[in-house]
């Protein structure tokens, strides 16, 4: 009786290290993004080993098309020196408001068949996204909902604003590992864009710039970047070069320095009558009525004044004429007023988002994660329009050029929207040009 359970237990042992063998060739933590244009489709993989064959195979009704890309070594900073193989695959001339299927991997292994669908043609069309930060493998509230929402194809593209998994490097970014597994449902099947956090800082933040592959990542390394989708231009900026400068200035030049030539270029007549909205994303906000001493509850902000009277980001988001401004960090949902330098600047009592003669700011930072939600001072200043600690994230929906429709979903009260408004803007343009009136008082101090 010994022998046979000697050698079942020898097979077994043999078939478990063949299993482990294989999984890691096996492709996980699939996710999309926007590629250089419309027409592209990146999409990212790891394997914990490398395999010399990085390759999606994709079609319209089977897998006939084939495209190759190549892998790249990351090794965490971790005490292990965790190594794993970041794949990356550009899908090219894509046709238009067209349905998908691909999978990802090599012959010794390929991933389950995923579906995306391209966005329509030119930029008449309704661009429908979420947009949150803060979310986590613990406490993870949102999750759940936002799987379900793609599910019923609620989303063309996916904004997650900083903060993720808490954190990449955990446990030698296992839990890094695990939150990029948790998002497949969700990034395996739209464009899944980002910007780094705070959260996200460990070894200059080398866990978020190999996992992700954004616009222009080769030369950004997915810390800022701009893409257009439908009407919209938007912008990804990193807050972070303002707080962390152990990593030098350096960082915040070349940011600051590169926003400013895109918002040029994006004024220009010919590109701004094609994506007249424009919308920045960030981490950290430059306003907030939070209860915990972070920079945004301060009037020296740095990402609004600057640091040394350089690099004052609030100031460009007039003089080019930023129509709203997405933030997350505080563990809050905050609705501002149309605001600058301080100032409300409504475009009416009654319709304060209806020409509003400055940006507008919105902060969705609760998506979950275990350090819980933020509470607010008691007295909201006069530009905090609505504030909740509900659990929850954000839906925009981009209608046409001249209306946009914002809301907030509550994960507490079962994904009740709690809040919503309209932003309606006749003209996009510097509001400087549009309120000349305002502007020079403004601009005086």
């Amino acid at each position: 009786m010994g022998k046979p359970t000697l050698w079942l237990a020898l097979l077994s042992t043999i078939a478990f290290g063949l299993a482990s063998a294989m999984d890691d060739y096996q492709p996980q933590q699939v996710h999309l993004s926007i590629g250089e244009n419309n027409a592209d489709i990146m999409v990212t993989w790891v394997t914990p080993s490398f395999i010399n064959s990085s390759v999606v195979e994709y079609g319209t009704s089977n897998l006939a098309l084939s495209a190759t890309g190549n892998a790249t070594l990351f090794t965490d900073g971790g005490s292990l020196k965790r190594q794993m193989w970041m794949h990356r695959v550009r899908l090219t001339n894509l046709t238009p408001d067209t349905r998908y299927f691909y999978h990802c991997g090599s012959d010794v292994g390929w991933s389950e068949v995923f579906t995306f669908k391209t966005w329509p043609a030119g930029n008449d069309w309704v661009l429908r996204t979420a947009m949150y930060g803060d979310l986590g493998v613990v406490n993870g509230k949102s999750l759940g909902r936002l799987q379900q929402d793609i599910t019923k194809g609620m989303y063309d593209v996916i904004i997650h604003v900083g903060d993720f998994a808490y954190n990449f490097e955990t446990e030698d970014a296992q839990v890094g590992d695990e939150f990029m597994r948790n998002i497949e449902p969700i990034a395996g099947y739209v464009p899944y864009m980002t910007c780094p956090g705070n959260h996200e800082e460990a070894y200059n933040f080398s866990n978020y710039k190999a996992r992700f592959t954004m616009p222009n990542y080769e030369v950004t390394e997915n810390m800022f970047y701009s893409w257009n989708a439908g009407p919209v231009h938007f912008i990804a900026v990193n807050t972070e070069a303002y707080y962390y400068l152990q990593y030098g200035i350096e960082p915040l030049y070349y940011m600051w320095q590169w926003l400013y030539n895109d918002l040029t270029e994006a004024n220009k007549t010919e590109n701004r009558s094609e994506h007249p909205w424009i919308i920045l994303y960030g981490h950290r906000p430059m306003y907030c009525s939070t209860r915990d001493g972070d920079d945004c509850t301060h009037p020296l902000c740095r990402t609004r004044v600057g640091i040394d009277d350089n690099f004052a980001m609030e100031r460009l988001l007039n003089d080019f004429g930023v129509d709203l401004v997405v933030w997350a960090h505080e563990h809050t949902y905050e609705r501002l007023f149309p605001v600058y330098d301080i100032k409300v600047l409504n475009g009416s009592e009654q319709a304060p988002y209806t020409n509003p003669k400055g940006p507008v700011h919105f902060i969705s930072g609760s998506a979950g994660c275990q350090e819980d939600t933020d509470r607010f001072i008691p007295d909201p200043p006069e530009w905090s329009a609505f504030r909740s600690s509900d659990y929850g994230y954000a839906r925009l929906t981009v209608y046409n050029v001249t209306h946009l429709y914002w809301e907030q979903v509550s994960d507490d009260k079962d994904g009740a929207v709690i809040d919503s408004a309209w932003l309606i803007k006749d003209s996009h343009a510097p509001y400087s040009e549009l309120y000349p009136e305002l502007y020079p008082e403004l601009h005086a101090h």
